[in-house]
C-alpha cells in the first residue's frame, strides 16, 4: 500500500459508470412524458377553474361576471378549444422533433460532479491565508490555535490543509492512501450541485422566457400587420377564462410559447426532468393568468406580480397596449414604461359588468330561444367585497386620468378598432353606449341630489320662519 506524499495534494476524483435514467413513470420514457405533462396540466388546471365558474364558487373574487363572459367575448368556446388543441398539437410535434436529436439523459455521474465542486472549493481555500494577510492576520498561527477545537475550520484557514483527512482507494488491484474531502466541503458541493445550480438554471430560464415573450408580445401590438394578422385573435377574449389561455393563432402560439420555452430550456442546459417541470409550471402559470379570479391565497398570484388581475387589464379595450409582460414578472413593463398608469379600474369593471347584465337581460326578454342557458341576474356589488373592487355607494364615472394613462387608453382603443374581423368597431360602440349611460346616470343622480338639497333648504327656511310667526315673502308688522 503506497502512502500519502503531500498534505497539499488534492483528493482524486471517483470513477463512475453511466446508465440511462429510468423513467419517472414506468413504461413512459421521460422524453414523451415531458410532452404530455404540460397538456395534462393545462386541461386539469383549467377545468378546475371552469368547475369553480360553473358552480359560482369564490364569487367575490371574480374579475368579471358570467354575463360578461357570454356577452363581451367575440369568440365561441368551440373556436377557443379548437385553436388550443391545434397549438398543443404543434407544440407536441416541435417538442418531439427536438427530443429526437437530444442525447439521452444518463445517471451515475453525481458523485463525480460533487467531487469536482469539492475540488474547486479546496482550491479556493488556498486563497484564505493571503486574504487574512491583507487584514494583518497570521493564518498559520490562527490555524494552529484552532486545530484542537475546530479541526475543519483550522484546515480551511490554513489554505485547505487537512493532514488527518485520508481515504483508501484501490485502482487496478493496488491500494493507496490518498487525501480526502472534509465533510463540510462535500455538503457544500452537494448543495451547489443539487440546489444552487438548478435554481440558477430556473431563474435564468424564467428571465429568458419573460424577455422573449415581452418583446415579441409588444411587437405584436406595435406592428399593425402583426396584430391584425396574428395577435388580435387572442384579444377577442375580452373576458379571459382559464381554458382560453392558449387561444392563439397557431403561428403566434409556436413563436411566443413553444419556441420561447424551448429556447429557455436549451440555453440554460436543463435536463429532460428539469424541462418537464419548467414547461408544466409555465403552463400552469399561463392558465392562472387567464383564470378570471383575483385569489389572495393563490400561491402563483401571491408570489408573482404578473397575475390574473395584472394581465386582465391588458385584455380590456382601454388597456390593450399596456401590461405586456408575461408570464412571470413585470420588470420589463416597469423598466420600459408600458405598465398601466391609470390607477384604480374598479369603476370601469363595474360599468362593464352592469352593461353586460343589461344586455343579457334584454336578450332574454326579446328572444325565447337562446343557444346557451342564461344565468340568473348577477349581483355585482354583492359579490365584489374584496378590497380590489370596493366601490362607493354613489354613482362613479369611469374616468381615465389625463396624461399618459389617457394616451394609453386611446392607443389601445385604436388597436381594437383595427381588428375589423373580430368586431372591433362593435366593441367600441358598446363602450361608447356604456359611457353615455354612465354619464346620464351621474347627471340624473346629481340633479336629484341638487333638488333634494334645495327642498331641504326650503323646508328649513319655512320651519324657521314659521317658528317666528312669519309667512314667506311677508314681513310681520
Amino acid at each position: 500500500m503506497s502512502s500519502l506524499n503531500s498534505s497539499h495534494e488534492l483528493p482524486p476524483l471517483p470513477e463512475y459508470t453511466l446508465i440511462p435514467v429510468p423513467p419517472l413513470v414506468p413504461g413512459i420514457p421521460d422524453k414523451y412524458l415531458e410532452l404530455l405533462l404540460p397538456i395534462i396540466a393545462y386541461w386539469a388546471f383549467s377545468m378546475l377553474f371552469h368547475w369553480i365558474d360553473v358552480n359560482d364558487y369564490f364569487a367575490k373574487y371574480r374579475l368579471h361576471t358570467p354575463a360578461e363572459v357570454l356577452k363581451r367575448n367575440h369568440v365561441s368556446r368551440y373556436e377557443v378549444i379548437r385553436d388550443v388543441v391545434i397549438q398543443q398539437i404543434v407544440q407536441t410535434a416541435v417538442g418531439a422533433a427536438i427530443n429526437y436529436f437530444e442525447p439521452e439523459d444518463l445517471l451515475g455521474k453525481d458523485d463525480y460532479t460533487i467531487a469536482v465542486w469539492a475540488t474547486r472549493i479546496r482550491v479556493a481555500e488556498r486563497a484564505i491565508p493571503s486574504l487574512l494577510g491583507l487584514l494583518s492576520v497570521d493564518a498559520h498561527t490562527l490555524a494552529n490555535n484552532l486545530a484542537k477545537s475546530h479541526l475543519a475550520l483550522s484546515g480551511a484557514i490554513a489554505g485547505g490543509v487537512y493532514p488527518g483527512l485520508t481515504q483508501v482507494i484501490t485502482t487496478a488491484g493496488v491500494s493507496r492512501i490518498v487525501p480526502g474531502f472534509a465533510a463540510w466541503e462535500l455538503k457544500l458541493a452537494a448543495a451547489i450541485y443539487h440546489v444552487f445550480i438548478p435554481a440558477i438554471q430556473f431563474a435564468a430560464a424564467v428571465f429568458i422566457l419573460d424577455t422573449w415573450q415581452y418583446f415579441l408580445h409588444r411587437a405584436m401590438h406595435m406592428n399593425k400587420w402583426l396584430y391584425t394578422t396574428f395577435h388580435s385573435r387572442h384579444h377577442r377574449l375580452y373576458v379571459p377564462y382559464a381554458f382560453g389561455a392558449l387561444y392563439n393563432h397557431p403561428f403566434e402560439g409556436f413563436l411566443l410559447d413553444t419556441l420561447g420555452a424551448g429556447l429557455a430550456w436549451k440555453v440554460t442546459g436543463m435536463t429532460l426532468r428539469q424541462g418537464m417541470w419548467f414547461y408544466t409550471g409555465s403552463t400552469c402559470k399561463t392558465v392562472d393568468d387567464h383564470c378570471g379570479y383575483a385569489l389572495p391565497w393563490d400561491p402563483l398570484q401571491y408570489i408573482f406580480p404578473n397575475n390574473a388581475g395584472y394581465h386582465d387589464i391588458h385584455h380590456q379595450s382601454w388597456g390593450i397596449k399596456t401590461n405586456f409582460s408575461q408570464p412571470f414578472f413585470t420588470f420589463w413593463d416597469h423598466l420600459l414604461g408600458t405598465v398601466w398608469t391609470g390607477g384604480d379600474v374598479s369603476a370601469r369593471y363595474e360599468r362593464a359588468a352592469n352593461a353586460a347584465q343589461n344586455k343579457l337581460d334584454s336578450s332574454v326578454t326579446n328572444t325565447s330561444e337562446m343557444s346557451d342557458p342564461s344565468p340568473t341576474p348577477y349581483d355585482f356589488k354583492a359579490h365584489k367585497k374584496n378590497e380590489l373592487f370596493e366601490l362607493a355607494e354613489s354613482p362613479i364615472m369611469a374616468k381615465i386620468p389625463a396624461g399618459k394613462a389617457k394616451l394609453q387608453a386611446e392607443t389601445s382603443q385604436q388597436q381594437v378598432l383595427a381588428d375589423k374581423e373580430g368586431g372591433g368597431m362593435s366593441v367600441l360602440r358598446e363602450e361608447l353606449e356604456e359611457e353615455r349611460a354612465a354619464e346620464k346616470s351621474v347627471r340624473t343622480s346629481n340633479h336629484r341630489r341638487t333638488a333634494s338639497n334645495s327642498l331641504k333648504g326650503l323646508r328649513q327656511k319655512v320651519g324657521s320662519l314659521g317658528r317666528k310667526g312669519g309667512i314667506i315673502g311677508v314681513e310681520k308688522r
